[in-house]
């Protein structure tokens, strides 16, 4: 099963990579970082295919995807 590292305190919740998952595995959470974002958590790990998009589409490098 794939996992998801999110840098949650660097997360500005732009939802590009919410936008991207084939899969539906991420959202944007209810919580809060530092920065006063809501960052994006992910909601269904179990669905996730690491298929990296997430990643490869977030602009502040807050992802990574661990096979």
């Amino acid at each position: 099963m794939a996992k998801l590292e999110i840098s949650k305190e660097s997360c500005k919740s732009c939802g590009l990579c919410v936008n991207v998952c084939p899969k539906q595995v991420l959202e944007i959470g209810e919580g809060i970082n530092k920065k006063g974002y809501r960052h994006v958590v992910d909601a269904r790990p179990e669905a996730c295919i690491a298929c990296c998009m997430c990643a490869q589409v977030c602009p502040d490098c807050v992802i990574e995807v661990f096979k």
